[in-house]
């Protein structure tokens, strides 16, 4: 079964914690028909309205691709497109929707970055001072910095290289494993420093493993109660929790496939699993919904001072088109708009979560695979219909780039550019 479904409305109540949309207004009775409704606000973003018939034709690439299901959900000033495309569950063959719950991957460690920059400003971290001042004996070198880890210039290895070097025996081997965070860093530190301290941009979950340590290490708790205390509840993200090393996402949710390394082998139902082999650097679930708010309040400067939301935006290049900065990634688009968000991969689960300059328009997108390169790259083809409009390329994009050694591996980070 597969369905598509597509809605644009006005929203009632503030863009920030009340994103709630009228019913769908569909331009004909066929379900994934063109969506009518008026949009508020454009003037943010991109080179006009979202569009819709763009964002249409990216999922449908998707399905096409291998992905059993695909949605996006943009948030514009008040405005709210919905589209979906397939299934969020290949036994029932339910359609997916924008409603459903997902695994975001390395979206936490936008939320994980949060929190620290939270500590910075009350004066209980330091951005550059060495990580084992605060986790004494931890890392090999005192020259790697809060600032090193937040960033991925720490020079610590990726132990996901590793554990998924194959996919799905990789995946299976860890699926109701419950590690420490200590055990994951000894497993980084089996090997030496891809890069002096400071010196490269070295993407690593190992990073944002250091990152939940020092949250609890300063706050004296674990993670999902500084998660939820501080952002999640007053932001009203009802739809996201962090239930490590619980297998199960509550509520009605997107089931997640992983695909084999094999060519033509069947999907694997990769949804139950612990992600302990993440934790903070990629455990979180939510919805569009949620993540659409969290990115809108962060770039209008609800969750930190406007200093430290400054130091988020302290960009390390990773390529001609993308920055990274403290958990923060900087896309700059076709239409020469940039946008600001994070990339996630979760065994089953492509996500995009990006927000405009102002966060007046955000846009969260997720294909309900992974370990397929063509849906990766065909997804990122979501923001250039939402945030360009109808001058996107998205439709024109050039196919995915082979993988180099080392950064094929199924893992939280885009397991393609692992940008």
């Amino acid at each position: 079964m597969v369905s598509g479904s597509v809605g644009t409305g006005t929203a009632l109540g503030a863009v920030l914690l009340s994103l709630v949309a009228v019913p769908a207004q569909a331009a004909s009775g066929v379900p994934g028909g063109s969506g009518a409704g008026r949009v508020t606000s454009v003037a943010a973003a991109g080179s006009g309205a979202p569009d819709d018939a763009g964002l249409r034709s990216v999922l449908q690439s998707a399905l096409a691709q291998g992905a059993p299901g695909a949605m996006v959900r943009v948030d514009d000033a008040g405005t709210v497109h919905q589209l979906s495309e397939g299934v969020a569950d290949r036994a029932t063959g339910r359609a997916i929707t924008t409603a459903d719950r997902f695994r975001v991957g390395s979206v936490t460690k936008s939320f994980s970055a949060v929190v620290l920059l939270q500590l910075v400003d009350e004066g209980r971290l330091d951005l550059d001072t060495s990580v084992n001042t605060y986790l004494p004996g931890l890392l090999p070198d005192n020259r790697i910095t809060v600032r090193h880890v937040m960033s991925h210039r720490s020079g610590l290895y990726d132990y996901t290289n590793d554990m998924f070097a194959q996919t799905v025996p990789g995946f299976e081997s860890v699926r109701n494993k419950v590690f420490s965070y200590q055990d994951l860093v000894r497993l980084s530190l089996k090997h030496a420093l891809t890069n002096a301290p400071g010196a490269a941009y070295s993407y690593s979950n190992t990073n944002f493993v250091v990152a939940g340590m020092l949250i609890e290490k300063l706050t004296g708790n674990p993670v999902a109660t500084e998660y939820q205390n501080r952002v999640f509840g007053p932001l009203g993200l009802t739809d996201t929790s962090y239930v490590h090393p619980g297998t199960a996402i509550a509520g009605t949710h997107a089931n997640g496939y992983l695909t084999p390394d094999a060519a033509g082998a069947a999907l694997v139902d990769s949804t139950a699993q612990t992600v302990s082999w993440a934790q903070s650097a990629g455990a979180i679930i939510s919805s569009t919904r949620d993540l659409n708010t969290f990115f809108s309040a962060l770039m209008a400067g609800k969750l930190m001072s406007a200093a430290q939301l400054a130091q988020m935006q302290q960009w390390t290049t990773v390529s001609s088109t993308q920055g990274y900065g403290l958990g923060l990634r900087r896309r700059d688009l076709s239409c020469g708009v940039s946008v600001y968000g994070h990339t996630g991969t979760v065994q089953g689960y492509y996500t995009y979560a990006f927000t405009s300059k102002d966060g007046k328009r955000s846009v969260t997108s997720l294909a309900n695979t992974s370990n397929n390169a063509a849906v990766l790259t065909t997804m990122a083809g979501t923001l250039e219909s939402a945030f360009c409009g109808k001058s996107s390329k998205a439709t024109r994009r050039a196919p995915a780039p082979a993988a180099t050694p080392g950064e094929r591996y199924e893992d939280i980070a885009p397991g393609v550019a692992r940008d």
